[in-house]
């Protein structure tokens, strides 16, 4: 028992009980002891005090029944996910017939195979499998297109995971939407700001960036976010981060390597893009034109 619990954040449920052998009077023992704390119908912990984010996702699990598992970005947040505040989304397969928990939505699926799920440990949907299942449940499209970026830029996954993933999907509201994103997140996309400007450079007639390509500068490799190589114009999208005095430092000393090296660099940040579209993209523009693209 003390093992089961060790591998589960200290938490098991009544079932795994029974099957270990453990009498039903022991745990009543340990509950009037005030040793062990009941968390829900089917959820014990074998300490007291609040659970972990790990425990909670466990006796989810447990509450909600058989053939549960943590799916969406709540799998992607067991996955490592950081940076992302969602309910807590847990699958199962059609007509299982699932417990319902406090604080938890389960959705029944049809979508769900066995070689969706990890192999090991926590019962959680594989990383591209839940960065779908996410996008299909946001409560938006930015939401959508923010998870799936989130999803790439941290390394759980890739965009071409994610679209073999994606395949499966015959039918959703939010199908045609999520296939304009993956092409873009293909070609190396990794942030809600780069899928706004990879769509506004297909709205103002703008020729295809190269995305993230490597450069070499004094003091290490480079990422650039748009590159156009034939005229070596580049666009940076700039987020928050930006501003913190670390970051800002470190931009300015990249714009300046790229300028000595007789780049054309422009830096938008994303607010602007979002407030005044036509002002930034009609800067593109003029870059592109002023590099020799004849638009």
């Amino acid at each position: 028992m003390a093992q089961l619990a060790s591998a589960q954040e200290g938490v098991v449920s009544r079932l795994q009980l029974a099957a270990i052998g453990v009498p039903r009077w022991q745990t009543v023992a340990e509950l009037r002891g005030e040793r062990w704390a009941r968390h829900g119908s089917q959820t014990l912990a074998t300490y007291t005090g609040p659970l972990t984010a790990r425990a909670v996702w466990w006796s989810a699990i447990f509450e909600v029944g058989g053939g549960a598992a943590l799916d969406g970005s709540t799998a992607l947040s067991a996955a490592g996910l950081s940076g992302f505040d969602d309910v807590l989304h847990v699958s199962v397969p059609k007509s299982w017939h699932p417990r319902r928990a406090r604080g938890v939505v389960v959705h029944e699926t049809r979508r769900r195979k066995p070689d969706d799920l990890v192999e090991t440990g926590l019962p959680r949907t594989r990383p591209p499998v839940a960065a779908v299942r996410a996008a299909l449940w946001a409560r938006s499209d930015r939401e959508a297109a923010t998870i799936l970026a989130m999803s790439v830029q941290q390394g759980l996954t890739t965009a071409e995971a994610i679209t073999e993933a994606f395949a499966t999907v015959r039918r959703d509201r939010r199908r045609r939407f999520i296939a304009t994103i993956l092409p873009d997140l293909a070609k190396g996309a990794q942030s809600i700001g780069e899928l706004d400007f990879a769509r506004l450079c297909r709205e103002f007639g703008l020729p295809e960036p190269d995305r993230q390509t490597r450069r070499r500068g004094p003091d290490g490799t480079w990422y650039l976010d748009n590159h156009w190589t034939p005229y070596d114009a580049v666009v940076e999208i700039e987020g928050v981060h930006h501003l913190e005095a670390a970051q800002a430092l470190a931009d300015a000393s990249r714009q300046n390597e790229l300028t000595i090296g007789h780049s054309r660099v422009l830096r938008i940040p994303v607010i602007g893009l979002r407030v005044s579209p036509a002002h930034y993209m009609s800067q593109v523009a003029r870059l592109l034109r002023s590099a020799g693209w004849p638009g």
